[in-house]
């Protein structure tokens, strides 16, 4: 029995200059990616030198950083302020961000557009403005260095994320099945919790993780609002490099680099479910 023939991946009727013009473009958009995942590349190798140095070549491979980093007890204190402050200000931006757009997607809201402009604020104003005023308007409530500030100054800064994401996955949601919901009986917040909610938690985890990756990478507001007692992770970083150079510093970057890389796998997984989920055929 005869094998299929392969389908090609240009039509019939493709002329010579469009292909080439498609290998081009192919090979720009590559040159330009491997431009900016350069460094990335260049600092992953350093941090498995057995050497105390940051040049090339390397003549041994060691994990010897990476135990420094955990064996560290400054680092241990980062990691723990670090996952503190991050899981606390993500469920916080997690509520506030997904009533807020759920209340902005209702059409009767009036000055929807300034209300939509004043959240998504955090997004757009530069983080040292912020954290000026920030830590200006902490001080005079006592909580400048302390963690509870860095957690509300991290949550007001992923709110813009969630409501960007909640807002994009309510906009395909069928109105008629929270009506219908209603028609037989049950109160808004069972509505929420046994309709809308099912359907709209890719939304709320995609903005949970953009949340999370904001208040984990932030450095600016925690050199403004955080004491010596609450350095995280970023902040440690910071001050490593400017005190003392150690290559534990590429050990963390490799590990923060592994973190991002699971995040966007995650968000590119839940992004195909929901185009699954709506009948999109990409």
């Amino acid at each position: 029995m005869s094998s299929l023939p392969k389908p090609s991946r240009f039509p019939e009727y493709t002329t010579l200059g469009q292909k080439a013009w498609r290998y081009c473009f192919i090979g720009f958009c590559s040159m330009v990616f491997l431009y900016l995942i350069a460094p990335v590349l260049v600092v992953i190798p350093l941090a498995f030198n057995a050497e105390p140095f940051f040049t090339y070549p390397i003549h041994a491979f060691s994990f010897r950083w990476f135990e420094a980093f955990f064996s560290d007890v400054v680092w241990r204190i980062a990691i723990r302020n670090s996952l503190i402050v991050g899981f606390s200000a993500t469920s916080i931006a997690l509520v506030l961000g997904t009533l807020a757009a759920i209340g902005l997607n209702q059409r009767s809201l009036p000055c929807k557009a300034f209300i939509m402009a004043a959240l998504m604020s955090p997004m757009i104003v530069p983080v040292v403005i912020t954290a000026v005023g920030m830590y200006f308007f902490y001080s005079t409530l006592g909580i400048a260095n302390s963690l509870s500030g860095i957690v509300l100054a991290h949550a007001a800064l992923g709110v813009p994320f969630v409501i960007t994401t909640v807002t994009a996955t309510l906009a395909g949601l069928d109105p008629s099945l929270a009506r219908a919901a209603r028609n037989l009986g049950a109160s808004p917040m069972r509505t929420f919790f046994k309709v809308t909610l099912p359907i709209i938690w890719p939304g709320l985890f995609s903005g949970a993780l953009f949340a999370f990756a904001t208040s984990f990478d932030e450095v600016v507001v925690v050199l403004f609002l955080g004491g010596v007692e609450q350095r995280t992770i970023p902040r440690q970083m910071w001050t490593g490099l400017r005190e003392q150079l150690s290559p534990t510093i590429l050990a963390v970057a490799v590990i923060l680099i592994g973190i991002s890389v699971l995040m966007l796998v995650t968000l590119e997984l839940l992004r195909r479910r929901n185009v699954r989920m709506r009948g999109i055929v990409e």
